[in-house]
């Protein structure tokens, strides 16, 4: 199936989630209001959702003289895919991350956490780097961002809803029972997450081949892959959970049963293929 095919799909799924909080909220007029919600999300998120992620992590857009080596790395690399150089932006954060947004490669930003240029070596780092680069040249990075925004969009309706339950009184003809809503509130998110997990986990693992084949060095992704789990569990980035699908490792959450809902595979298996990658090479 195709990205574009996918991210349609991903419209329609995390839409029809906002639009069904709206009319279990508040009946003929909150489904109006979700419809608008949904029409204007989908709208915002094609066009600046790459904007709003940057933003809401700090990220600074580096020039080529303020870090040279890691703007070489990111040339070369989109060299070997064929695809324009992105631009680079730091996220001021210790914890060790890194990702890729832009509704396509030529709008592409790689963004990398102060945190992950001091843990990892350079053959990691460009490993890493190939990563991100996979993720552009395989055009996942609107689908990355789309679903961030919209999953946001998700958790601040079921956060609205779960206000009126407490606060709005009683049920009526036009709107939800207050504990119906209560349990809508909390399953939607989750619904948003098992979506983002369905598309996420397969293009992981096509982004850590395509990373490999970039830089050459499957090996290399694989030690950085495991010293960024180990950093991630150690130092979890402060940002909003509708954001991990968009990192390399779950940036937000450590072994425990989150981990179930995780919209990433696991390392230990990413890092076995890998692993089998460089052997077959």
């Amino acid at each position: 199936m195709s990205s574009q095919i996918k991210t349609l799909i991903l419209l329609a799924a995390l839409s029809a989630i906002i639009l069904f909080l709206g009319a279990a909220m508040g009946g003929r007029a909150g489904l109006i209001f979700a419809m608008i919600l949904a029409l204007g999300m989908n709208f915002f998120s094609y066009w600046y959702s790459d904007k709003v992620v940057l933003r809401m992590y700090r990220a600074q857009i580096l020039e080529p003289h303020e870090a040279p080596q890691l703007h070489a790395i990111v040339e070369d690399l989109a060299r070997n895919a064929g695809i324009p150089k992105p631009r680079v932006a730091l996220i001021p954060q210790d914890s060790p991350n890194a990702f890729a947004t832009g509704r396509n490669p030529e709008n592409a930003v790689v963004a990398v956490t102060s945190g992950i240029l001091r843990l990892l070596t350079q053959d990691e780092l460009r490993g890493v780097l190939a990563h991100e680069m996979g993720h552009v040249a395989n055009r996942d990075i609107l689908i990355q961002s789309v679903s961030a925004v919209l999953a946001t969009a998700i958790m601040f309706v079921a956060s609205m809803m779960r206000f009126a339950a407490f606060f709005g009184g009683g049920d009526d003809d036009e709107g939800a029972n207050p504990l119906a809503a209560i349990l809508l509130s909390i399953l939607a998110p989750v619904a948003a997450t098992l979506i983002q997990m369905a598309i996420s986990r397969s293009r992981e693992y096509l982004a850590d081949e395509t990373g490999a084949k970039l830089c050459g060095s499957p090996l290399s992704l694989a030690s950085a892959l495991a010293k960024l789990q180990q950093g991630a569990e150690q130092r979890p980035l402060q940002g909003s959970p509708a954001t991990e699908n968009m990192f390399i490792v779950n940036p937000l959450s450590g072994r425990s049963l989150a981990g179930l809902f995780s919209t990433h595979p696991p390392v230990e298996e990413r890092i076995a293929r890998l692993k089998d990658m460089a052997r077959r090479s």
